[in-house]
């Protein structure tokens, strides 16, 4: 790996040249990259190949070390075989991405790529599940990963997952940044999105150069400077130019900074005083510590960026990613690629690992000439030639004082291609059940919600679970209230045996009952009077709503209304 890390190849820095005359107005002509396809085929496979060792070597390690450096006994031994990592979603959640784009072409719309997201298959975590769970929810893309909707938005996950934006665009710093506004907000938002677009342009320009510092300064160039994440990379720069033979000193720094001070993990799903910390500022400056006293080594990479600690096996295989991308399947070490096996198909996906070359190389074609380059036929081979251009990042956001949520729910005709929205509708027509009228919205999918043959002694249980930590399941209803007479809604509902929650019902938006329901309540009568509201039509509210996060279901036996 040393070796190959100091070669550049011909048809990389022939890249460099700039083509063109000065211009008619006097204005400089605009500059190229050239890179022949077949250069990029290979580092693009070698970038592949990168992340997949990268998240192999680091996976026995997730996590078990938060706030802490792994010691170097605990480093996992490599072995060829890890690179198979076919079951990752450090690896397969981008590959929806580039599906979608497969299919509909670089122009498709957030909404169509919210539609593929949430008829994804495989298991996902924090802000992915929060997204894909809001988007099942109707709630439609961007919402899907604002932080009105997703409290998980500053999380690591679409970091983990921007890889594909920088491989289909080598030295498009733009379209990568184009496509973390498309396929990162469905799930992030700020900081959270910020991780992807930096990410993704590490890797547009490890094409073209291999010096880490360049290239994580390049990532740099992609997203607001004024963003807290930003921030957390000028941090480890100035640190690791201020301590080149002590990276655990530059760790320590970030350490303290971002692990320790509140002022940083204003919006991290765990507080301030958990050692756990999925933050994607923290885990960003462990990709670059991998980058920047790896020594251009991938073994010393991955393993610095493992060693860092809290989300030890995404972080490699960004680290390992962007690193290969500069090498090339081609020139790596054999035993970090000799028992790859190309038939695998990535979980939930249409790819084994040829397939997913190919569909790259598709979509880079497409993505030279879509922003102003071109592809040159040569005796050697199809060559790119590829328009610089300056990074524009977007404008500054901050989960923890976000901008207006757009409000955007799907269509009846959208909705209809969700397989889970199809899901959806069958629990609203088993909720009539239960309660005549009543629509139910942010339920959650844990603890797998619908109607029960038989809860504690009533059949025909409707159970429901909140969305998040802080958003309830809510039972509502649109209630005319007739002029005369004595109108009650009256519920009956128990807990899980094994947890307790909050129910909270309002009229007309303003709470009128709070009680907490626990097993020792067995089932709780609830009757509300809408006698004050006689003559008018109101709104009434029930929710489920959290209370500690464990075990939060409700179980409804019955929701009617009466008048005496």
């Amino acid at each position: 790996m040393k070796s190959a890390n100091g070669m550049k190849s011909a048809a990389m820095w022939l890249g460099i040249a700039c083509w063109g005359v000065l211009l008619a107005n006097g204005a400089p002509a605009q500059e190229f990259r050239r890179l022949s396809v077949a250069e990029y085929r290979d580092r693009m496979a070698g970038g592949w190949i990168g992340q997949m060792v990268g998240v192999g070597w680091g996976a026995p390690t997730e996590f078990k070390f938060n706030g802490e450096i792994i010691p170097e006994d605990k480093v996992p031994v490599w072995k060829p075989s890890m690179v198979n990592q076919f079951r990752q979603d450090d690896i397969y959640v981008e590959m929806t991405f580039l599906r979608t784009m497969e299919l509909y072409g670089l122009d498709c719309s957030i909404r169509q790529a919210g539609i593929d997201f949430a008829n994804s298959g495989y298991p996902l975590w924090h802000a992915n599940r929060a997204g894909r769970d809001n988007l099942r929810n109707g709630i439609a893309p961007p919402d899907s990963g604002h932080p009105k909707f997703n409290t998980h938005a500053d999380d690591i996950d679409y970091q983990i997952e921007a890889d594909f934006s920088g491989l289909i665009a080598p030295g498009m710093p733009n379209v990568v940044i184009e496509l973390g506004e498309k396929f990162g907000r469905l799930m992030n938002y700020g900081d959270g999105v910020y991780g992807g677009q930096f990410v993704g342009g590490m890797y547009a320009e490890a094409f073209f150069e291999d010096d880490p510092q360049k290239i994580v300064e390049a990532g740099l160039a992609c997203i607001p400077a004024e963003s807290q994440y930003a921030e957390c990379i000028r941090d480890t720069l100035r640190w690791w130019k201020a301590n080149p033979g002590d990276w655990q000193k530059t760790w320590q720094s970030i350490e303290d900074k971002y692990q320790k001070n509140p002022a940083y993990r204003k919006f991290s799903c765990s507080k301030p005083g958990d050692t756990f910390n999925i933050d994607a500022k923290i885990n960003g400056a462990y990709i670059v510590m991998g980058l920047l006293y790896g020594g251009r080594e991938l073994e010393d990479t991955i393993v610095m960026s493992m060693r860092c600690g809290q989300d030890s096996d995404c972080n490699p295989s960004n680290s390992g990613g962007v690193l290969c991308t500069t090498v090339g399947q081609s020139k790596m070490d054999a035993r970090f690629v000799s028992e790859l096996n190309p038939e695998n198909v990535f979980s939930h996906t249409a790819y084994n690992f040829p397939a997913l070359v190919q569909v790259c190389e598709k979509l880079a074609r497409q993505a030279v000439v879509k922003y102003g380059g071109r592809i040159e036929k040569t005796a050697e081979g199809d060559v790119f030639v590829i328009l610089v251009e300056k990074p524009k990042p977007g404008k500054l956001e901050q989960c923890w004082e976000p901008g207006p949520a757009a409000e955007s729910v799907f269509t009846d005709e959208e909705q209809a291609k969700i397989e889970a929205l199809s899901a959806a509708k069958q629990q609203q027509a088993d909720l009539q059940k239960v309660a005549p009228g009543w629509t139910m919205s942010n339920c959650g999918p844990d603890m797998d919600p619908g109607l029960r043959a038989e809860y504690q002694g009533h059949e025909n249980v409707f159970m429901t679970h909140p969305l998040n930590k802080e958003v309830g399941c809510t039972l509502s209803r649109e209630i005319e209230v007739p002029a005369q007479g004595k109108t009650f809604v009256q519920a009956l509902v128990a807990s899980d045996k094994r947890g307790d929650f909050q129910l909270i019902a309002k009229v007309a938006g303003k709470p009128v009952l709070e009680q907490t329901v626990t097993p020792k309540t067995a089932w709780a009568a609830v009757e509300i009077d809408l006698t004050p509201f006689a003559g008018k039509s109101v709104k009434v509210e029930l929710v489920n709503q959290p209370n500690g996060w464990s075990w939060e279901a409700a179980y409804w036996a019955k929701v009617t209304v009466s008048t005496d």
